[in-house]
């Protein structure tokens, strides 16, 4: 069955019968591609994620706002990826504490691996 055929028949039944002075159907309505509005919204999540979990280790004055600020803006547009934008805001949050540990220990900014 081609698809020409599926529509005509589904116009044929949505069609009133003949003597049927009840309102007429409506036209039928063509098919439009449904487009994912959350795309956006789910990289978002992911760039939150991955910002937030390499700001554990490097850049956390920096990275750790900008997984935040991503993953608060995931959130607003519902995401379909939502635990991974939870995550995203978590790291942010955990990158900021550990700049925070840091800067109170050493008395700046600045941090190494080595002792």
């Amino acid at each position: 069955m081609t698809l020409t055929a599926f529509t005509r028949r589904s116009e044929a039944a949505a069609r009133p019968p003949v003597g049927d002075t009840s309102a007429p159907a409506a036209p039928p309505s063509p098919a439009v591609p449904v487009k994912r509005p959350t795309r956006d919204a789910d990289g978002l999540a992911v760039a939150s994620f991955v910002l937030g979990l390499v700001g554990l280790l490097v850049l956390n004055l920096v990275l750790g706002p900008m997984a935040i600020v991503m993953a608060i803006v995931a959130l607003a547009r519902s995401t379909t990826r939502r635990g991974r934008a939870l995550l995203g805001l978590a790291l942010g949050v955990a990158d900021l504490v550990i700049l925070a540990f840091v800067v109170t220990g050493n008395g700046v900014v600045a941090w190494s691996f080595g002792g």
